[in-house]
Parts: C-alpha cells; structure tokens; sequence
C-alpha cells in the first residue's frame, strides 16, 4: 500500500508548503499538487495525474477535505469511485478516514460543513462588495495614476539601476506591481 498526497493552493501567491510538510510527515511517498487552482474548477491537472497514478490498496491524504472536493457532492463521489477502487482516503486536519463506518459517517458530515462554510463566505463576500457599491466604492485593485509618488518613485530607482524586487521592498509593493508602475506611460 502506497500513500499518496494532494495537495492545492487557490492562488500563485500562496504556496503549499504547510500541506506538503504535513503530507510528508504522515508517510505520504508522492505528493500531487495543484498551484494556483481554484477548488471550484472542473479541471485540476495534478488531481487528474494522482487519480490515474493509484492503484488498489493505496491510500490518498489530504491536508484538508476542502483540498479535493469542489463542494460536497463531488468530494463524496470522487471518495466513492476511489472506495470503489480498493483505494482508501484520509484527511489530516480532521483526522478522518474511510477505513471504517464511522470514518466515512464523518466525512459525509464534515464535507456538508466545508460546504456550507464556503457557502457563507461567498455570501458574506457579495454583500460586502454590494454594500461598498452603495457607498460608491468599487471591488478591485485601486487605480494608480502615473504620475502616483510610488510610481515616480519606481521609476527613479530604476533609473539607478535597481531591479524590480529590490525597488518593490523599497517601496512597499510587490514585483509584479513595480512592473505595472514602470510600464506606465509618464505623465
């Protein structure tokens, strides 16, 4: 039997170390990973890869049930067609397993919380953004205006000869937002 991690990070910006760690310490051999992927995407490459790399007897961990399913219906058909397999599941964080009745009883109720969890975040999110539109605000990056201090001051670091990172710690923005500032057409 072969333990097999997956592991997901929503954004590029985040990494997914902790899951990785986590994995590797509970004996995980191989561990798929799906970077920047929503959890709400039909197509995850790295899970598709591991979904066709197991083999009967092998067991799939996950940092957290919301790191596989997309919501509770595809987290219990997908632990399902593995069940269906021979191929167990195991979620750390909640300490669940389907290798016996009350596993897989648990699972079933905890992947409705994770549902109804993301359920209210996206309500609170839409209503927040709904309440800042009534209040003449808008979702979304702020605009910067080309002739903004931090982008003058971009450019004038560039000018020295600093690259993007270092004028980015400089002045408190990122890499990919030094970026933007120097492709701004000047004032």
């Amino acid at each position: 039997m072969a333990s097999i991690g997956y592991a997901r990070v929503s954004t590029v910006d985040q990494n997914a170390d902790l899951q990785h760690t986590a994995l590797k310490v509970a004996g995980c051999r191989r561990i798929f990973t799906d970077p920047g992927v929503s959890g709400t995407r039909a197509k995850r490459p790295e899970l598709d890869k591991m979904l066709e790399h197991l083999r009967e007897g092998d067991e799939v961990m996950v940092w957290k049930l919301d790191r596989l399913g997309r919501n509770t219906r595809n987290l219990l058909d997908l632990i399902d067609d593995l069940e269906g397999r021979g191929i167990h599941f195991r979620s750390l964080t909640e300490c669940i397993t389907t290798t016996g009745a009350m596993g897989k009883a648990m699972l079933t109720v905890m992947s409705a919380f994770a549902q109804l969890e993301r359920d209210q975040l996206v309500e609170r999110t839409r209503a927040g953004m709904a309440a800042a539109a009534a209040n003449g605000r808008r979702a979304g990056r702020r605009e910067v205006a080309a002739g903004d201090s931090k982008v003058k001051r971009a450019r004038e670091l560039k000018a020295q000869g600093l690259k993007p990172a270092d004028i980015g710690k400089i002045i408190g923005a990122s890499r990919a937002t030094v970026y933007r500032y120097l492709s701004m057409d000047a004032d």
